[in-house]
């Protein structure tokens, strides 16, 4: 195992230990024996960062199931490393910032550093796989293990319904990836990423291609909360704020823009990914910013504003996969909303991270989210005021913050969408930077309230639960990290230049990039969109009450949330109308569905793939006696039907069993017949023994009707097993075992009874495991009658 195996694994160890820490240290804040890990990880990923730049790649394998072509393959390249590095970079500062936040306490810490630690763990192993179906194993361990971070305050309803909405959506998505999967692999021949997209030329034109590319965008999606999917976002909001900085601006909702950029190579050639990206990426993007408006919970209006920008960021990489229809000149005209991507990717994390603590922080000294509430903070928390400003503004676009630079190569990717010819899509090219605008307009506002509805106006201690005050270092710490990042890319943009480069490259294989940021440009369209912005902004702004009526004339019932309710609701009726349907707590009509199923099944089988068939060529024969004890076990059967007692009907079952035992002693099997003969006996002894203590009622007084159903499927069954039977006896794929048995039995086992070697040296597992059972269930019998006995020792 290599250091980037152990690297993405280690955190999943950890978590193993993070309980016994807890108990061992109860004094000691559990937090502070995890941080040393990412900031590790982080470190150690860094120390990547030259041989990345330069165009390197690091492959390292480790088997697993390498006849099915699966092995845990890590791919570091700069598209693996920039993820890596916010996954265990932010998940350090969160780590420090949720020691503060969360009290050892109150809350059951142990629990949360485990569900933290499985989830950095899951998200490297996505971000650095290479096979498919390693990287949806984790892709699924994401979704599980934010399911338990959403849920953490699991007493409170809105947390449960929060981890069930986003485990119901992301799960289906990540099923439909693994549909996808499926279908690639079938292409290819394949599970590697690597290895697919050195065959992205063959795939394009195959007729699974279109299916396989709709599975892998609806598990991208779905996680990275695009239209319609984005509902299970804001309900995830009652994570505690730690949860949220790090799933939910950084990390989780990120994995759905990294599957669509790793898989960019592949189906990028078909102009349906484009288009698909593009336009849902843009209708995220006006739909998050515009419903963030309405919201007064800031952790609400932190949601929409993460939906949005996440759909500005997949928009970009729709966009930019147009230029692998170009030549190497041209392409280098489009590939600015590529870099455009990569750059906001960083930024947003940057940015919103902090803006989510912040958050927190206001919540934690004021005990409130309510904008309505809230106001005249800025002099009592400056502190959290300056990070409000930097995030926020950079979130707005405004210079000299590294959002501004973001958006302005946002602006510069939307412009030229109506000048990609392949798109061909004549005067509808133009829609994308319009809506562009308008979504940036709507973005300037969320970002003005957030930091004008928080720190200005009227400050109203009576709504506040708590006397505010300005947070402790402990929470500070982080997001003053994260502005100051902020500001330093900001006024020094090209810093992170290379790394941009590399991870284009990891988009875009076959170009080479040389991006260099600028703050001025002249005086172009984007500056005079971007001042537009501003003056739209801050007017539309300044008259909220005018215009925000329009909300209310949307009907909740209407809403995407209440047809995700509705639906959940009807699917869960239904389920329960047809569970109560079939669950008639009768024995006997169970026993009609799975006969009858088996019939179907097997006998539809046997028919259409023609697999019946009868040679008696090797069949023994037969001898009158052996007619005589057939005969014997039919009346038997059938007049077990016709028994007007219980006495009969068990003496006819006996006669029945004793019958068969006489076949194994005819067909020279002593220990068989011994056996069947010993076990008759039993039987009919336990069911005189329960018989006896029921109710004296016998057969003749019961009302019995003949059931025609009931009888075809008892005639079904009895023929399908027959035709079954005779079918494996007349054609045998493989010569017979029991030559092996009779050559072997004394010369490897020193044993003369066949059978009995059979049992306990040939299968000599498979017989200990059955002694096994039979002890445990002896155990579970022995310890029944002994706490009966102690009860009735009680009474």
């Amino acid at each position: 195992m290599s250091l980037l195996h152990l690297a993405i694994i280690s955190p999943l160890i950890l978590a193993i230990f993070i309980p016994f820490v807890h108990k061992t240290f109860p004094k000691i804040h559990t937090g502070w024996f995890l941080l040393p890990l990412p900031v590790l990880l982080f470190a150690y990923f860094l120390s990547f960062l030259s041989t990345t730049i330069n165009g390197q790649t690091t492959m390292e394998t480790l088997a697993w199931i390498p006849t099915l072509g699966i092995n845990f393959t890590v791919r570091l390249d700069g598209l693996g490393l920039l993820f890596a590095m916010l996954i265990t970079g932010i998940g350090a500062l969160v780590v420090l910032y949720s020691i503060y936040y969360l009290s050892k306490e109150k809350e059951k810490l142990n629990q949360f550093y485990v569900y933290l630690l499985l989830f950095m763990g899951a998200m490297l192993g996505v971000v650095l796989s290479d096979n498919l179906i390693v990287l949806y194993a984790f892709w699924e361990l994401t979704s599980f293990s934010s399911f338990l971070l959403i849920g953490y305050w699991n007493h409170r309803e809105r947390s449960r319904y929060g981890a069930q909405k986003s485990m119901l959506i992301t799960v289906f998505g990540g099923l439909s990836m693994l549909g996808g999967i499926i279908l690639l692999y079938l292409m290819t021949g394949t599970f590697s990423i690597s290895e697919a997209i050195v065959l992205a030329d063959v795939i394009v034109n195959h007729e699974l291609f279109t299916a396989a590319l709709l599975c892998f965008l609806l598990g991208a999606f779905t996680k990275s909360a695009q239209f319609p999917f984005h509902i299970w976002l804001p309900d995830a909001m009652e994570a505690p704020t730690p949860v949220s900085a790090y799933l939910h601006s950084a990390t989780m909702v990120k994995a759905g823009i990294y599957l669509v950029a790793r898989l960019t190579p592949i189906f990028a050639l078909s102009g349906l990914w484009i288009w698909l990206v593009a336009g849902i990426g843009i209708l995220t993007l006006f739909w998050g910013s515009f419903n963030a408006v309405k919201h007064t919970d800031l952790k609400g209006i932190l949601a929409y504003s993460t939906i949005s920008q996440l759909g500005l960021i997949m928009s970009l990489l729709g966009l930019g996969a147009a230029s692998l229809h170009y030549s190497t000149i041209d392409a280098g005209f489009y590939t600015v909303a590529v870099s455009a991507a990569v750059f906001h990717l960083l930024n947003h994390a940057t940015f919103k991270g902090s803006l989510f603590m912040m958050v927190g922080i206001v919540d934690h000294e004021t005990g409130t989210r309510d904008i309505r509430n809230l106001g005249g903070l800025m002099t009592i928390m400056p502190i959290t005021f300056t990070i409000a400003i930097i995030g926020a503004f950079s979130m707005a676009g405004l210079p000299p913050f590294n959002g501004f630079l973001s958006k302005e190569m946002f602006f510069t990717g939307m412009l030229r969408a109506q000048e990609i010819g392949f798109f061909n899509m004549g005067t509808l090219g133009i829609l994308f930077p319009i809506i562009a605008w308008v979504a940036s307009v709507f973005t300037f506002i969320y970002s003005m309230i957030i930091v004008f509805k928080t720190f200005t106006g009227k400050f109203q201690p009576e709504k506040l639960k708590v006397k505010p005050h300005e947070a402790p270092l402990g929470l500070l710490i982080s997001p003053v990290i994260l502005v100051s990042l902020v500001v330093i890319i900001g006024l020094f943009p090209n810093l992170v230049a290379p790394l941009i480069n590399t991870v284009m490259a990891s988009i875009l294989p076959g170009m080479e990039f040389d991006v260099h940021i600028y703050h001025w440009h002249g005086f172009n369209t984007e500056l005079f969109m971007t001042i537009g912005v501003i003056l739209a902004g801050i007017l539309l702004y300044k008259f909220m009450p005018k215009w925000t009526g329009v909300y209310t004339r949307m009907p909740e019932r209407f809403s995407f949330n209440s047809a995700y309710d509705n639906g959940l609701a009807a699917i869960q009726k239904g389920a329960n109308r047809f569970t109560n349907a079939y669950m008639t707590n009768s024995i006997r009509t169970y026993l009609i569905y799975i006969f009858a199923f088996f019939i179907f099944t097997l006998g539809t089988t046997l028919i259409v793939k023609n697999a019946f068939t009868l040679d008696t060529s090797n069949v023994a024969s037969i001898h009158a006696f052996e007619v005589v004890l057939v005969v014997i076990i039919a009346v038997g059967s059938i007049s077990i039907l016709f028994a007007k007692s219980r006495m009969t009907t068990i003496i006819l079952l006996g006669a029945v069993g004793y019958s068969v035992s006489l076949f194994y002693a005819i067909f020279r099997a002593p220990d068989l017949a011994l056996t069947q003969l010993v076990i008759e006996t039993v039987s009919v002894a336990l069911f005189l023994l329960v018989f006896y203590h029921l109710p004296k009622v016998s057969r003749h007084e019961e009302t019995r009707q003949f059931k025609m159903g009931n009888a075809i499927i008892s005639v079904g069954v009895g023929v399908v097993v027959t035709m079954i039977a005779l079918s494996a006896h007349s054609g045998k794929a493989f010569d017979s075992i029991s030559q092996y048995y009779i050559e072997n039995t004394y010369k490897k086992a020193a044993g003369e009874n066949m059978v009995n070697v059979i049992l306990v040296d040939f299968r000599g597992f498979d017989t200990l495991f059955e002694i096994a059972v039979l002890a445990i269930a002896a155990l579970g019998i022995f310890s029944l009658i002994k706490l009966r006995l102690t009860r009735g020792k009680e009474q």
